[in-house]
């Protein structure tokens, strides 16, 4: 482990957001202890090392893969490529850098890191082959990589549960994709803090969409809101405009059109400025009829 890369990375983040070394220590340890954390001399309990990370933003993770990972920053921004595209569907993108990174050590040689490469693998590989099995087979063999207990799942291991449930979804197995949405949500409370502002959305959009399919349109409603209230304290426009869709798909279902149109037009103003063409006709289209149905 690397005690001077997670020092200088706990100095380099409390510098940035402003705080004095007494400030990060209050609560946690002395600012004597916060010095010799800095300058390597002596590495944090994981317990004090959790409540610098909250204290700083970040998820506890990030700091043993500095530890381990010199580049950790590298990998955070295929992590990011990935997510962004997932997003604008570009599949085909994320598997050549997958192909890339299956040689890189920074991969191979790092648990958590091969398996973002894993997860992503296996989404790209029932998008574009439609192998379910051989996707969930994936999905499951990046769950064993890191999951020690069932009482606690870490965000990622939550973000490939999500993934199992959207498999399960597509292949119209939707009280298989319900149980899993669901205990991931009931996961995600249990989580004191969350780094990545995306995956609570990604989550309850996905939950509310099953409640939707069931004809239980109320609390997909209330999963749509709550995420959109998130989203918004957040400052995060992930799945916000797919959210605010499936609002208004739940009202035209219960025919309160005028409602529908309110949430349509919503959806359609936040993928035009996010430049989205993956759903601007088509909601175009839709909110025209909407306005045809008698009030």
């Amino acid at each position: 482990m690397d005690f001077f890369a997670v020092g200088s990375k706990i100095k380099e983040l409390r510098k940035l957001i402003g705080l004095s070394q007494e400030e990060l220590a209050e609560g946690i340890c002395t600012q004597a202890q916060i010095s010799k954390i800095e300058k390597g001399d002596v590495y944090p309990y994981a317990s004090t090392l959790y409540l610098i990370s909250q204290k700083l933003g970040v998820d506890v993770n990030y700091f043993f893969d500095i530890g381990m990972t010199p580049r950790v920053d590298y990998v955070q921004e295929v992590s990011s490529f990935f997510k962004a595209a997932r997003k604008n569907h570009q599949y085909d993108d994320i598997l050549e850098i997958i192909k890339t990174e299956e040689k890189n050590p920074l991969f191979t040689q790092n648990t958590r890191n091969r398996q973002l490469l894993l997860w992503h693998k296996a989404i790209c590989t029932f998008v574009t082959t439609r192998d379910r099995d051989e996707a969930l087979r994936m999905l499951n063999e990046a769950l064993e990589l890191s999951q020690v207990t069932e009482k606690i799942w870490t965000e990622k291991e939550i973000g490939i549960y999500n993934s199992i449930g959207a498999i399960y979804s597509e292949d119209n197995e939707f009280e298989k994709a319900l149980k899993v949405f669901q205990s991931a949500v009931e996961h995600l409370k249990l989580l004191p803090y969350i780094s990545d502002y995306t995956l609570k959305p990604r989550v309850y959009y996905n939950i509310a969409r099953m409640y939707t399919k069931k004809g239980e349109y109320d609390i997909s409603i209330n999963y749509c809101k709550e995420a959109i209230d998130y989203c918004i304290q957040k400052d995060n426009m992930h799945v916000l405009g797919e959210l605010h869709y499936h609002l208004g798909y739940n009202y035209e279902l219960q025919n309160k059109f005028m409602l529908a149109v309110r949430y349509l037009e919503k959806a359609l103003l936040i993928f035009n400025l996010q430049k989205n063409d993956h759903y601007i006709n088509f909601i175009t289209e839709k909110i025209e009829a909407l306005k045809k149905q008698p009030k």
